[in-house]
């Protein structure tokens, strides 16, 4: 009944083509299933009674309550749609073109077809099939949800979120496991990488720096595992965490100079603890005068400033070959005139080429890594430049750690799910074998507030005089620095 529509004339001229992974299940010719009676849509636009609830929202999700009628309206129409329009001509559109596109032919095709639906549910429906050929299907309302921090889809049935540091199960599904493997491949592909049976895991990012992690069968048994740690529209700086009890306003002034005089940085915590996010906000305070570069796995650092240099690793190819490791990494941008080194996360080798960058002029470099304390992240460094093969006595390692690491950084989520910075320790030197470390600021735990809150505060040690002190004086900002922490005795 319909014929091709060209979207030529809506082409831009010179303009940027649409996103190459507009690869869906409808240009492979494989049209939706109908849902069936007492099954929840494959579409997640069902919950808090809106197609895509809006950012920030904190509402609850509710049980999908759509008609039967609805899911087979959405199947008519999408197949309609399918033989309808010119995939490759709306490949060359921008994102807001080809979404104006298939709306206006949708609606068109409610015209024809006499479909009778109320203006909330075309509007529903209209979002749903957009979501399904342009976007990431089921997990776009999600995605626009800012209070969403993780995304965790077990199988096609299976979705999970977590809100306020809780997990909490949705109503969101997909059609079958094809559709969600076919949206993981859009995710990686869209940074050069590739999930099959043949290389089943993968670490990817969105667009906007979210890490993703997909795991595919047969490795994972239920289907396709997709793991989506989501950052926020909005980047949070030092007076948000403030304003979250992450820390007082006392220990963000004094972390605001350890990151502004250039101490060399370790931000220890475990999964989820909010490691990047502090690592963030600390670089919010480099001058923006100097020359950063970044190494990561996948990109995911959100730095302000005007030169900054980011680099990611590569997993190797189908052969083995072409695989570029953190370390190479490290080791080449020691070569790129560097002011400030900043490694997204430290976890094998590169933890020898860090060391060697901060003790050879690259002061204020930062880095983090997974452990439980302060301590036990020293502890961490020295396993991770065994590891590389080193043949040096533990004292050589444990002296150059020290002469490297200034701060080390302790961060925690907590049992009802808070974020809390519980250590900022300065790292002294040695005593025969041992690294000797003193804390600056500590949190401790008071006790579960009426609301099963933990209750706590952050509190000096009363160390009036840190080892840095005199790189804050060099920076002038001795003064402040004496001031955040008399202020935070009381």
């Amino acid at each position: 009944m319909f014929g091709k529509r060209s979207a030529a004339e809506k082409l831009p001229k010179g303009g940027k083509s649409a996103d190459t992974a507009l690869i869906s299940d409808a240009e492979k010719g494989a049209a939706p299933q109908s849902v069936k009676p007492g099954a929840a849509e494959p579409n997640a636009g069902a919950f808090a009674g809106s197609p895509a609830a809006s950012a920030g929202s904190s509402e609850e999700f509710i049980l999908d309550r759509r008609s039967d009628e609805y899911y087979e309206i959405k199947t008519t129409v999408f197949n309609a749609l399918i033989d309808t329009i010119d995939l490759a001509q709306l490949a060359q559109l921008d994102a807001a073109s080809a979404r104006e596109e298939i709306r206006d032919i949708v609606n068109e095709i409610f015209s024809i077809k006499n479909v009778v639906m109320s203006i909330a549910e075309q509007e529903s429906l209209l979002q749903d099939i957009c979501n399904d050929v342009l976007g990431y299907g089921p997990l776009e309302p999600l995605l626009s949800r800012d209070d969403i921090s993780d995304i965790m889809v077990n199988g096609a049935d299976r979705v999970f979120i977590e809100v306020n540091g809780k997990i909490q199960i949705t109503p969101v599904r997909f059609r079958d496991n094809a559709q969600l493997m076919n949206i993981c491949q859009r995710i990686v592909s869209q940074i050069g990488r590739r999930v099959d049976e043949s290389s089943p895991i993968c670490d990817a990012r969105l667009p906007d720096g979210s890490r993703v992690n997909v795991i595919a069968p047969p490795l994972s048994l239920d289907g396709p595992t997709l793991t989506i740690r989501k950052f926020k529209k909005d980047k949070l700086k030092m007076k948000d965490m403030v304003n979250f009890g992450t820390i007082t306003p006392e220990g963000a002034t004094v972390l605001g100079i350890i990151g502004a005089v250039r101490c060399n940085v370790l931000i220890s915590g475990g999964t989820g603890s909010g490691k990047t996010t502090l690592l963030n906000c600390l670089t919010s305070f480099i001058a923006e005068d100097e020359r950063v570069v970044t190494c990561e796995d996948a990109a995911e650092l959100q730095l302000q400033q005007p030169h900054v240099v980011r680099l990611e690793t590569r997993p190797p190819n189908l052969e083995g070959q072409g695989e570029i490791t953190m370390r190479d990494l490290v080791k080449n941008c020691l070569r790129m005139r560097p002011e400030r080194i900043v490694v997204g996360e430290v976890r094998g080798p590169e933890a020898f080429d860090l060391l060697q960058a901060m003790n050879t002029g690259h002061d204020g470099s930062m880095g983090t890594l997974h452990a439980n304390s302060p301590r036990e992240a020293l502890s961490r460094l020295e396993s991770m430049i065994t590891m590389g093969g080193y043949a040096l006595p533990s004292k050589t390692i444990r002296e150059m750690i020290c002469g490297s690491i200034d701060i080390v950084v302790q961060t925690t989520r907590l049992r009802d799910g808070s974020r809390r910075i519980v250590n900022i320790s300065e790292v002294l030197g040695m005593e025969g074998e041992v690294i000797i470390t003193q804390d600056l600021f500590v949190f401790d735990i008071e006790g579960d507030d009426e609301n099963g809150k933990v209750k706590g505060r952050h509190r000096s040690t009363g160390i009036a005089r840190p080892a840095f002190w005199d790189r804050a004086r060099y920076y002038n900002r001795e003064r402040e620095l004496a001031q955040a922490l008399e202020a935070a005795e009381g």
